[in-house]
């Protein structure tokens, strides 16, 4: 008997990324429709890019603040506002604007079709996969055409494993990479790409961003940034066969100083993203 389908929507918070609002709206937009597409644009100075039509725009005065203090006051608004969505919504995909959560294409179901089958729970977590430009071999993005046609590596990141899925009112921690209070569970069709190291230019571009620089963002960026010389010096893992093992360790491992959220599993194993995925984002 088929599930009933979910009314489903996308929720996330952007500053100065044109780029990547344009490929979210485009992506979310196709899979749960642009009028179920919510995005809070982080100061009055900001604008919607043309393009993004018909998605929700909610501009908030920007308050400007160090990292710590900015994360966490963008994941206390990203919450609350989730959950007045749930009131109209039965599920709410709240993620950053560079990350694309997509069910594997092996099942033959779309995002909110799958999503539809899963039981009632507070959240659900997708595997972190978080995608590099192997500058050896491959060319700056285009950002007009699939970007996992493009790029072929990924490194396996308990970082990027985030409860993002939510089907009740949650209070997301910092980066929202765990939920205060509860515990979570990374779903085994699952899997979040993270693209905010997709294409050296366009990173460097959001490293020399002034706003981010004030705020303290720099050493952040610069260890993201290191994400190209792994991936560059990795001796890649097939996908398939080492994505199941990956989902064990960090849905078992914790850190102690956050029993709630995945460990980082050692040795920052890359994988060779499997060829199905190649069309999906």
């Amino acid at each position: 008997m088929a599930a009933d389908k979910k009314n489903i929507c996308a929720l996330t918070m952007v500053r100065n990324d044109e780029v990547f609002i344009r490929k979210w709206v485009d992506y979310y937009g196709a899979a749960l429709g642009r009028k179920n597409l919510f995005i809070i644009l982080d100061g009055h100075d900001q604008h919607m890019p043309d393009g993004c039509e018909g998605a929700n725009a909610i501009f908030l005065p920007k308050v400007h603040a160090q990292l710590v203090k900015a994360e966490r006051r963008r994941a206390r608004v990203m919450s609350h506002f989730a959950a007045g969505l749930l009131y109209h919504y039965d599920m709410v995909i709240g993620v950053d604007i560079d990350e694309f959560i997509v069910v594997d294409p092996a099942l033959g179901q779309s995002l909110p079709a799958y999503l539809s089958t899963l039981p009632l729970r507070a959240s659900y977590s997708s595997l972190g996969l978080d995608v590099g430009q192997h500058i050896g071999t491959e060319s700056p993005a285009d950002f007009s055409k699939p970007l996992l046609s493009q790029r072929k590596f990924a490194m396996l990141s308990s970082r990027y494993s985030k409860p993002s899925i939510i089907m009740k009112p949650v209070t997301w921690g910092s980066g929202m990479h765990r939920i205060k209070g509860r515990n979570f569970r990374i779903d085994p069709n699952l899997y979040l790409f993270h693209f905010g190291m997709v294409d050296k230019k366009q990173s460097e571009i959001r490293e020399n961003d002034a706003d981010l620089l004030k705020a303290g963002w720099g050493k952040h960026m610069e260890r993201r940034g290191n994400l190209l010389n792994i991936i560059e010096k990795a001796d890649p893992l097939d996908g398939d066969s080492y994505i199941p093992e990956a989902r064990a360790l960090q849905q078992k491992k914790r850190p102690l100083y956050a029993l709630n959220k995945p460990k980082m599993i050692r040795g920052n194993p890359v994988i060779r993203i499997p060829e199905r995925f190649a069309n999906t984002v």
